[in-house]
């Protein structure tokens, strides 16, 4: 066997190693639940990062799901997948569209001990995000889309305009973060928000709501509502907060994520 050989066995071990999923090995150690986060439309999983940083300093193992926004159905199997990878507990958490996602994903999953609702939508059976979101009046998302955009696949991809992007999205986001979050924003395939769910796992999973006073995407009152018909075991609104309460007020969304992995199911 040649050196040349040997080194080549050992780089493709290595390789291998490298790519195994960094959240499998942090989470099978963990003696606390893995904290799932799934973005939302028009968001990416750096929306996160100020209650990843404070859920990681207390010891929590986080995992961002980089959502591909594509179909509900799609998504939904897609982070399911991913749950399926992560041993112990999962306290999954969803922003806006994410809401939708992790009602569908969480499904039959008894490993789920609790489902967070951040500014986001939990539908029954059968709803969609478009009719949920024109529930009750006060959002103003379809005035700043921006014209839809073809996508490869059929179908259009829905933006919302980058110079609209602070005052409808993140109002409470400092202006140049939230110009950043605008260019940076990822757009969602328009049958998503059409497509009905498939299921509401918040019927047998612990559900936890936390949402802006101030929100122009989804209206609080719908919120409020879905909260209510959930039977959400808390329901937290932060005054005068944006769409984006994990990036205008990380603590607050982190606080409620860590008491509902503390909660017995």
């Amino acid at each position: 066997m040649t050196y040349r050989f040997i080194r080549a066995i050992a780089f493709s071990l290595l390789a291998a190693t490298a790519t195994l999923p960094s959240f499998a090995k942090e989470t099978a150690a963990a003696d606390k639940p893995t904290i799932v986060l799934v973005h939302g439309a028009f968001a990416d999983a750096s929306s996160w990062n100020g209650v990843i940083g404070e859920l990681r300093d207390k010891g929590y193992p986080v995992v961002a799901i980089a959502n591909p926004l594509r179909s509900l159905s799609g998504d939904a199997r897609y982070t399911a997948s991913i749950l399926d990878r992560i041993p112990g507990p999962i306290v999954l958490v969803g922003h806006s569209y994410g809401g939708s996602v992790i009602s569908n994903a969480a499904l039959g999953k008894d490993r789920i001990k609790a489902l967070v609702f951040v500014s986001a939508f939990a539908p029954e059976s059968g709803e969609s995000v478009a009719a949920l979101a024109g529930k009750f009046p006060g959002s103003t998302l379809g005035d700043a889309l921006a014209a839809p955009v073809p996508a490869p696949e059929g179908g259009v991809d829905l933006y919302i305009e980058q110079d609209r992007f602070r005052a409808q999205f993140a109002a409470d986001v400092n202006a140049k973060a939230a110009r950043l979050m605008a260019v940076g924003q990822r757009p969602i395939a328009e049958g998503a928000l059409q497509e009905p769910s498939g299921g509401s796992a918040w019927k047998a999973i612990p559900s936890y709501f936390i949402y802006g006073s101030d929100d122009r995407n989804i209206p609080p009152a719908a919120m409020a509502w879905m909260a209510e018909r959930a039977h959400a075991k808390a329901a937290v609104v932060v005054a005068h907060a944006s769409h984006v309460p994990m990036v205008s007020h990380a603590h607050e969304v982190a606080a409620l994520i860590e008491a509902a992995s503390r909660a017995e199911r």
